[in-house]
């Protein structure tokens, strides 16, 4: 099975960039992103100046349990970047969405809950809301991460949709929202 068969079989069809995406997207954008593979995983990501974008980590389900996720994020974590990545909410019939939160929790990933994001899928026509955690080393605060989010949407998931999909994905200020009164410091600010 090939790379792209491992993420198609375990991501939802509604994350899934095409393989076509992710082939021109190693190969044009080269520079900033990047596969990470091996027997028993798949670790799709973008490397920008400020941060890291996890687009895809896949662990084979005979590997789970061993550390090599873990092993994969602390790799991430020595580049000394803050990471982003979204989550599917947590789905109680889907038991792997509660297992990847619970993962990113335990290497310290947060949620930014002052960061909305509602993409409608080219796939299913649906719109899906995805939870945005992060880890940062520096204690970066939800406004940095939202700007990489917005860098994000723009460099990578919306790279050439048009030619691709046959359609653009909507643009970002459709899709991404930052609500100060909902960041960290929002009992300061109902305070004053």
């Amino acid at each position: 099975m090939n790379w792209y068969e491992k993420l198609n079989q375990y991501f939802p069809v509604e994350e899934m960039k095409s393989k076509e995406h992710m082939e021109i997207l190693l190969k044009e954008q080269g520079d900033i992103y990047h596969k990470d593979e091996g027997p028993h995983h798949v670790l799709m990501y973008a490397e920008l100046d400020d941060f890291l974008f996890i687009d895809y980590l896949f662990v084979s389900k005979d590997a789970r349990g061993m550390g090599l996720g873990h092993k994969l994020i602390e790799k991430l974590k020595e580049k000394e970047k803050s990471i982003i990545l979204e989550v599917e909410p947590v789905n109680y019939d889907d038991s792997d969405s509660a297992k990847r939160l619970r993962f990113y929790k335990r290497e310290g990933f947060v949620h930014a809950k002052s960061i909305g994001y509602r993409r409608k899928s080219l796939a299913t026509n649906e719109v899906n809301a995805l939870e945005i955690l992060f880890w940062s080393p520096e204690q970066e605060d939800e406004e940095a991460i939202y700007e990489g989010m917005r860098k994000t949407y723009e460099m990578i998931h919306t790279y050439k949709d048009e030619q691709l999909y046959g359609e653009s994905y909507q643009k970002v200020d459709e899709v991404l929202t930052f609500d100060e009164e909902e960041g960290p410091n929002k009992d300061i600010l109902k305070n004053i």
